[in-house]
């Protein structure tokens, strides 16, 4: 069945067929409408919605239904995510799964309701204090804001981590078609490690605090060992990479804008190609330098080159790499994009 919706319904559809449980939030321009979703639909479905007094609230309630083994989810946009880092370190401390949305804005600061990519580090590096890590994906179309939103929630229950639904305000508004999903997924068996006053979790105890040094240094030790093995989880879409001289890389919105501008360049007979990273935590390293090595490369982005940096850090051989960026809500234009790949082969950037 086909439904013609916003990115951001296409959320609350997707996480509806992952089986969630349980929706806390503070409604924020422009992921509003994830919220209002959530607050029409789920009570109707035995589920629970609760509007928290502020994000750093919602949260915390998050860390208190994922400590019962319930499938947790929230969204919001730059501002919010930054009042939420504290409890998504606690959530990552104490392995517990959940998915936050972030439709970003424009910032810094309060900003505005247009779309940037300004929260990739924020993200992606893990925002809060601490040695942690987040799932991060990345969609570029409204089916995939559903798509992802349900292997979000699987990853999340994989790897008892927080998983993180980075998408950016073009794409949480835009309308377009998508496919629903055909059944509802399966809930995970949470008994080895979720407190829900029974026998049999009667012993299992949620914490991210250790009494001693070694203990903490130790419990750094497991959930790193973790993150590398999540590596596995890398996902990318390599678009007419093959016989391809100039790579142009982006994700989300940007990677839509890319692969016009590689079709644009085939026209013209420039050999172009478009790499686009699926999840952006764990970047899908070994894909992109199997495509990038050799080749020149782009990377366009609506922020500061806070993707052009990893892009840089993760290839093997140093390629010379030319950033085409917009910020502040504007996007990058193919033109623009045309303009410096022709350059790029003409030996003039």
């Amino acid at each position: 069945m086909r439904k013609f919706v916003k990115g951001n319904d296409a959320v609350m559809i997707g996480a509806i067929y992952a089986g969630v449980d349980a929706y806390f939030g503070y409604p924020i321009t422009p992921a509003s409408e994830i919220a209002h979703a959530a607050a029409e639909h789920l009570p109707r479905l035995g589920k629970e919605f609760l509007q928290a007094e502020c994000e750093t609230a919602s949260a915390n309630m998050m860390f208190g239904a994922a400590s019962a083994g319930k499938k947790v989810l929230s969204a919001s946009s730059g501002p919010g995510m930054s009042l939420m880092q504290e409890g998504i370190s606690y959530l990552a401390g104490a392995q517990l799964p959940a998915v936050i949305v972030d439709v970003m804005r424009a910032g810094p600061g309060l900003g505005n309701i247009w779309p940037e990519q300004g929260d990739y580090n924020q993200a992606v590096k893990g925002g809060g204090h601490g040695n942690y890590k987040n799932i991060v994906l990345a969609p570029a179309s409204v089916q995939e804001m559903c798509d992802l939103t349900i292997l979000a929630f699987d990853l999340a229950f994989k790897y008892r981590n927080p998983a993180i639904i980075l998408a950016d305000a073009a794409l949480g508004q835009m309308m377009e078609s998508i496919i629903i999903p055909e059944k509802v997924s399966d809930t995970p068996d949470t008994d080895e490690w979720a407190v829900k006053g029974d026998l049999k979790t009667k012993n299992n105890l949620i914490c991210s605090i250790r009494m001693d040094v070694d203990g903490q240094e130790m419990h750094n030790v497991i959930i790193n060992k973790k993150y590398d093995e999540m590596q596995c989880e890398a996902r990318a879409e390599s678009y007419l990479t093959k016989d391809a001289d100039v790579i142009i890389t982006g994700y989300g919105t940007s990677a839509r804008i890319a692969r016009s501008a590689v079709d644009a360049l085939r026209e013209k007979g420039i050999r172009a190609g478009l790499f686009r990273p699926i999840t952006l935590s764990p970047l899908p390293a070994k894909e992109l330098n199997a495509c990038a090595t050799g080749k020149k490369i782009i990377v366009t982005e609506m922020s500061n080159g806070q993707y052009r940096d990893d892009v840089i850090l993760n290839l093997n051989n140093k390629e010379k790499v030319v950033l085409v960026n917009r910020m502040g809500g504007n996007l990058p234009k193919v033109s623009v994009l045309m303009e410096t790949a022709e350059k790029m082969m003409e030996g003039k950037a």
